[in-house]
């Protein structure tokens, strides 16, 4: 059985679904990939929003979110503590 994703571990795929396609996104995409609600997607897009790890940027089409450089940074630190703890166990 799967278990729960935490906060952090959401905001990880959030924002790794935003890099795999190079840097750049639809929210429709962010939505299949990270497996969330609409609602829950547009509370962490939100909030990621006003933190700096993302910007959305509005087109004619739609909307597109890219990453910044804070959020690049925040998914390197995430990899350091999960492969520090899983060294541990403590996965």
């Amino acid at each position: 059985m799967n278990k729960k994703r935490n906060r952090l571990e959401v905001i990880r795929d959030i924002l790794e679904v935003i890099r795999n396609k190079s840097g750049r996104i639809k929210p429709t995409h962010i939505l299949y990939k990270s497996n969330l609600s609409y609602q829950m997607m547009e509370e962490y897009l939100s909030e990621l929003i006003t933190k700096g790890f993302i910007r959305e940027k509005k087109q004619s089409k739609g909307k597109t979110y890219l990453i910044t450089d804070k959020g690049l940074n925040y998914l390197n630190q995430y990899r350091m503590i999960a492969d520090f703890t899983s060294s541990f166990g403590l996965e």
